[in-house]
């Protein structure tokens, strides 16, 4: 048994996951609902387990550190945190209607990881071999998966939106003022703990490098991303924006995390080029 093949199952879990969800979404069928929140948590312990066992086999190849530190892993412990939140809100709101739209965000980030040309487990750098590197991804992570799941409700919202009633497969989605009270409170926690990983960021660059903000590529589009979060909290609470206007700020939002991810490692080069945070 290693980390890959738990990883792998995992992935094709959260796939399973995803139809189970969508069935019971469109044919309303309370026991695929049941099933993809079975597969859900299945999935997640694998995932979780792999986590852990990629982290052991770390430490049987003499360099014992945590899987956070390339594309391979981020992208591995980005699904982790998308089903974590995912799983947490659908406990919390009681609707099953919504993994439909979140668990494939969470396979995508996965399958993605398995074509990864850099899943060799290697030692750290020096400017890696640092405790702020783990809080830091942490919490990056937690806020680019609320992020994730608040773009999926943005999305519901304007599918549900679309509706000329509430009956048939749109009586199964929660109702739009519940999907805007959502989007909402799932962005205020993401910005939350990107708020915290762009802070301790800065500390561990002080650790690091000497210095708490250099305006590599990565931290300018971190704080752009900070930014688009921020003017969507200010535009809610001060001037009221609501439904579209939120749902699509939650898109737009999930556009600058994905390209602060994506976009800074592959275009850009900098610090963060060999990272994850």
């Amino acid at each position: 048994m290693t980390s890959s093949l738990l990883l792998s199952i995992a992935t094709f879990l959260y796939l399973a996951a995803a139809i189970f969800y969508l069935f019971n979404w469109i044919f309303h069928w309370q026991k695929f609902g049941i099933a993809g929140t079975a597969t859900a948590i299945s999935g997640l312990l694998l995932h979780t387990a792999g986590f852990f066992f990629r982290w052991w086999e770390s430490h049987q190849l003499g360099y014992g550190r945590i899987p956070l530190t390339n594309l391979y892993e981020s992208l591995i412990f980005f699904g982790w945190s998308i089903v974590a939140v995912y799983l947490f809100m659908e406990f919390k709101f009681k609707n099953r209607a919504m993994g439909a739209f979140v668990m494939p965000f969470a396979f995508l980030s996965m399958a993605y990881a398995s074509f990864s040309t850099d899943q060799e487990i290697q030692p750290l750098i020096p400017a890696l071999q640092s405790n702020w590197l783990t809080v830091h991804v942490i919490t990056c992570f937690l806020g680019y998966a609320a992020f994730t799941v608040a773009c999926a409700l943005g999305i519901m919202y304007l599918v549900r939106s679309k509706a000329k009633s509430d009956e048939g497969l749109w009586s199964h989605l929660p109702d739009l003022k519940s999907l805007d009270d959502l989007i909402y409170k799932t962005i205020l926690f993401g910005f939350f703990w990107l708020t915290v990983g762009i802070i301790t960021g800065a500390v561990w660059a002080e650790q690091a490098w000497g210095s708490y903000w250099s305006w590599d590529p990565k931290e300018t589009w971190s704080l752009i991303t900070w930014f688009v979060y921020a003017a969507a909290i200010h535009a809610r609470l001060m001037r009221g924006w609501s439904g579209t206007r939120i749902a699509f700020l939650s898109i737009i939002g999930f556009a600058s995390v994905l390209f602060t991810y994506f976009g800074v490692n592959f275009l850009l080069s900098g610090l963060h080029s060999y990272g994850a945070g």
